[in-house]
């Protein structure tokens, strides 16, 4: 099968941002930690631009931690589900490609679960260009850790049902590191850290979590209901109580361009 685009899967998220927002995972104050650390300096008080912010779940966390955020989205269904869940944050239209930012306006421009829809060679200089001097830039995706078995086999079972098709959490830690700054001719200096941590939440959640990512999204209602009627039963056999722990490594990137 020929896999979706790039472009169509960024869009695809739109149309399902109350479920990505009801459903998908948050990140643990150990992250937050770890950006002050890597980064030199904190978060609390600083001007933040959380970029791809979707339906506001990283910008809520930044906000709690003491930064003045403004977010930056470029779906017009995840700024409205975000203007729904945070409206006393400002958001503005655009992308990490080209930031409708002013230049040394912020002390982080930070991405969770979003730089992968940018292209690095273009992201990277415009981080530079609105940074203050001193600022950095974090990048983060909650990825599935290789040796926890039933996430291993549910990864195989999403692989052979759309055919060898599975991007959503693209590769293992060092190959995400190693592309985050492809094509980019200075690459900026940078660190990386993970940080493991786990939720325990209802099968049908999990199972709304999984729909709410692009390669579901993308192919269409009776497939993807196939797919999750079919794990929600494998699911079982696992969870009989019907409550699922997920666990998740969250690689952290830091850079100070």
């Amino acid at each position: 099968m020929t896999a979706p685009s790039d472009t169509t899967r960024a869009h695809s998220f739109n149309a399902a941002a109350a479920q990505y927002a009801a459903n998908r995972p948050s990140y643990p104050p150990a992250l937050f930690d770890a950006i002050d650390e890597l980064a030199g300096r904190p978060l609390a008080g600083a001007r933040v631009a959380d970029v791809g912010a979707g339906t506001g779940i990283a910008t809520a966390l930044l906000h709690g931690r003491g930064a003045e955020v403004i977010a930056v989205e470029p779906g017009d269904g995840m700024a409205a589900q975000f203007r729904r869940t945070l409206p006393d944050v400002p958001i503005v239209r655009g992308d990490g490609n080209a930031l409708p930012l002013a230049d040394a306006s912020v002390d982080f421009v930070t991405y969770a679960q979003a730089w992968h829809w940018t292209e690095p060679a273009r992201a990277v200089p415009e981080a530079r260009r609105v940074l203050r001097p001193g600022g950095a830039l974090a990048l983060w995706w909650n990825m599935d850790p290789a040796d926890v078995p039933w996430i291993t086999e549910q990864a195989d079972r999403i692989r052979a049902h759309f055919n060898g098709v599975h991007n959503n959490k693209r590769g293992a830690p060092e190959m995400r590191t190693a592309l985050a700054f492809k094509g980019v001719p200075d690459i900026p200096d940078h660190a990386g850290h993970i940080v493991r941590w786990s939720r325990h939440v209802p099968i049908d959640t999990h199972l709304a979590n999984l729909g709410s990512h692009s390669i579901f999204l993308v192919q269409g209602e009776e497939k993807t209901g196939a797919f999750l009627a079919e794990e929600r039963e494998r699911l079982l056999q696992t969870f009989p109580d019907g409550t699922v722990e997920e666990v998740y490594d969250v690689l952290l990137i830091v850079a100070t361009p």
